[in-house]
């Protein structure tokens, strides 16, 4: 990957056919892989214009919208501490891999296009044509490529899954982020490794009749059709675990991906950073039920975000208690204090979202 200046490119809107648009993409300068990651102070920047090492063919069919480099500038604690409870994203990216493109675990499909159902199709299962290509990404409104599952291209070019432990990216709480293979014994980095499975269980039966719903059976075309068993696999409901790897011989709590739902992680073990909130949809794509991720809402002040440390909606005592400290994750220039811009950040660059990729 190319290590050089962000750039930004600025296309025109418009109603054209998939045919001019082509013809619009040839002409038009390939961008390349911009990356930069640095390590300040107590943090881990990650500055990225989106853009992967191969060129991503969009428009295609199931998704109409063409990719273009973004501006980012991500950082995550290089000390993450663990919270009480695993939280839930509203609405943010939920990482970033080591080639600047960004994790989006949820999709903004819902049933019948409506958010309050309750129910929002998964990118994953095949069930819903939403265009992910061969590195299981596509791309938003917003020109925003992202990943959905498994970066396969990017592995590929790491070495390959199953021949290492293979380190893949950050989460926005700053817990490395590692693909499907890990030590069979997470304490022993002599043991072979293997590929880590989900705890994460279809639900028995059908879905509850209810008006305005989809029912049928549970057969994982949304989110809410999988419910987290403990036990029943290796990693926990963060698709986490603690353990050795080759980039921390000491230990330390990791995410990876699995080749079965959640695929992405749906939920922190660790505080997420300010810097992945995309402050343009509601929220989509966490773990089955509640108000989390997947469920209905509407997008959340990031004062509330950072109060809120479980992602339950609401404040309890011990959250009150430590409300200083979480409001100072808001603090991006670290004067001490909280200007309006920081309570309250404009959308990303590259324009509002919009919800539906």
């Amino acid at each position: 990957m190319k290590i050089l200046p962000a750039v930004l490119t600025i296309t025109s809107a418009g109603f054209i056919s998939a045919a001019t648009e082509a013809a619009h993409q040839a002409s038009r300068p390939v961008p390349s892989n911009e990356v930069r990651i640095a390590v300040k102070a107590d943090y881990r920047t990650i500055l990225s214009n989106g853009w992967p090492e191969h060129t991503p063919q969009f428009p295609r069919r199931g998704n109409p919208n063409t990719a273009t480099p973004q501006q980012y500038q991500f950082r995550v604690p290089l000390r993450p501490e663990p919270l009480d409870a695993p939280r839930a994203g509203h609405g943010w990216w939920w990482g970033v891999a080591l080639d600047g493109v960004p994790f989006e675990p949820g999709t903004g499909e819902t049933w019948q296009n409506n958010p309050q159902s309750g129910w929002r199709f998964e990118a994953a299962t095949g069930f819903l044509d939403l265009g992910l290509d061969e590195h299981h990404a596509h791309v938003q409104p917003t020109g925003a490529y992202h990943y959905h599952a498994l970066p396969t291209g990017l592995i590929a070019k790491m070495g390959g899954d199953g021949t290492g432990m293979r380190l893949i990216g950050w989460a926005a709480d700053g817990y490395p982020l590692y693909s499907a293979f890990a030590y069979d014994n997470a304490k022993d980095p002599k043991s072979a490794l293997r590929a880590m499975k989900s705890s994460y269980k279809l639900k028995p039966g059908d879905r509850p009749a209810q008006e305005g719903g989809p029912g049928g059976k549970y057969d994982g075309r949304f989110t809410q059709d999988f419910e987290f068993k403990k036990g029943t696999g290796d990693l926990d409901e963060c698709n986490g675990r603690t353990g050795v790897t080759p980039d921390f011989p000491e230990g330390t709590y990791y995410y990876c991906l699995t080749g079965e739902f959640p695929y992405l992680p749906r939920l922190w073990h660790g505080t997420p950073d300010q810097s992945f909130a995309k402050n343009d949809r509601p929220p989509g794509g966490g773990p089955p039920g509640g108000g989390g991720p997947g469920g209905p809402g509407l997008p959340r002040p990031p004062f509330m975000t950072a109060l809120d440390q479980n992602g339950d909606g609401e404040l309890d005592p011990a959250e009150i208690m430590k409300a200083s400290a979480s409001l100072l994750q808001l603090d991006n220039n670290g004067d001490g204090k909280l200007s309006p811009e920081e309570l309250h950040p404009g959308p990303p660059p590259g324009g509002p979202g919009m919800p539906g990729r």
